[in-house]
């Protein structure tokens, strides 16, 4: 379970963890009364359960409570990869020094966790990982014994984090970790930490993502709209949201792998992971293809059926349902081979919709209507 900013800031205020002092705004108005309460400037930030929205504009600095009027109702007005902004958090605005990261989640090799720290922050762990490897200082923890001294001198030194500001770092790695603890989380995440010109640490983003299982087990409840893997859960489906514009649907999990390899092979992004199982009639696969739909980042339906006790007329009748009543206009590609293929071949063609035999041939025509789109 993913959560909004803003509850992972609530959190993080209960731990110790400094952060700016900020205010949550459901309207342009209550966004300018914030930005007056925090002396005329501050950031304005989307509050959304999916990444990229500081590069797709959804995280913006003002000067004056009339421009957070302003530029809230035009972040209120926007949806970042699908999804649409309902709150902001406005955040005190901030001088930077340095930007630092950190960051603590699971590590299932040694049964433990794992606790990141690096001087690069502001950028994703990936791309340090990849370009920068050396400036990553990894330190496993056992959840027996937890963050000891050692481990925070080891980090201080590593960030290089002026001495005045040590105590601070040490308060804050302590209560990221037990937060992290506390709520079973997958990662608790800090980036960027920032060393401020006024002498100050402060976490200017977080992300907390709590274990599903954990937060059912707890009774833990935090309020929002149901996401597409919950969706995709109550219907039965194996589903799992990606950042690509190519929806894949398929019937078994091997399969749906080897489908979303294929789309990578040929330059392309799959937009999900979602496998209907065996045996999915026509109302099954209609839901599947709905369930996509309501991504507006797809752009491409790609379905690669194998039938054997899932019939191939039942999948290009649940198909071309879908796709005829959601009034988007969404390419299909469609790869099925098996049972009654003869039948689904001339409902597809019937209604316009291109037919593959071949794998190869359907994921390289996907990313091309993909890239077209």
């Amino acid at each position: 379970m993913k959560l909004y900013e803003h509850e992972a800031v609530e959190l993080f205020n209960r731990y110790n963890i400094p952060a700016p002092k900020s205010f949550l705004a459901s309207t342009p108005e209550e966004a300018r009364r914030a930005v007056e309460r925090l002396g005329g400037q501050a950031v304005l930030k989307a509050q959304v359960l999916v990444g990229g929205r500081g590069k797709a504009g959804g995280i913006r600095a003002v000067r004056s409570p009339e421009e957070a009027e302003a530029v809230a109702r035009e972040l209120l007005s926007m949806r970042i990869r699908g999804e649409a902004v309902r709150r902001l958090l406005v955040a005190e605005l901030v001088r930077v020094s340095r930007e630092l990261y950190l960051s603590l989640t699971v590590d299932r090799t040694n049964r433990g966790h794992v606790l990141l720290a690096s001087p690069m922050g502001g950028v994703d762990i990936e791309e340090i990982a990849a370009t920068h490897p050396d400036r990553i200082l990894r330190l496993t923890l056992s959840p027996l014994v937890g963050i000891r001294d050692y481990h925070v001198r080891k980090v201080h030194s590593f960030l290089g984090v002026p001495g005045e500001l040590a105590g601070d770092l040490s308060r804050t790695l302590r209560g990221l970790y037990s937060l992290y603890a506390d709520y079973g989380c997958e990662l608790a995440e800090i980036n960027p930490l920032a060393v401020t010109e006024d002498g100050r640490l402060l976490a200017l983003d977080a992300k907390v993502i709590v274990d599903d299982n954990f937060a059912r087990v707890n009774g833990l409840k935090f309020e929002r709209e149901r996401d597409l893997e919950e969706v995709a859960r109550e219907l039965g489906f194996s589903y799992v949201e990606l950042d690509g514009n190519i929806g894949v649907i398929c019937n078994g999990a091997g399969l749906t792998m080897a489908t979303m390899d294929l789309v990578k092979h040929y330059g392309g992004r799959p937009a999900n992971f979602l496998d209907i199982g065996g045996g999915a009639d026509a109302k099954r696969v209609e839901s599947a293809v709905s369930l996509l739909l309501s991504k507006e980042s797809v752009k491409v339906v790609f379905v690669n059926v194998l039938g054997g006790i899932t019939r191939c007329d039942e999948v290009a009748t649940g198909l071309v349902r879908a796709l005829k009543s959601s009034g988007r206009d969404v390419k299909l590609v469609v790869r099925l081979v098996g049972t009654r293929e003869e039948e689904g071949q001339r409902i597809l063609k019937e209604n316009g919709y291109e037919y593959f035999r071949s794998m190869e041939e359907a994921a390289r025509r996907a990313v091309e209507l993909a890239r077209e789109a």
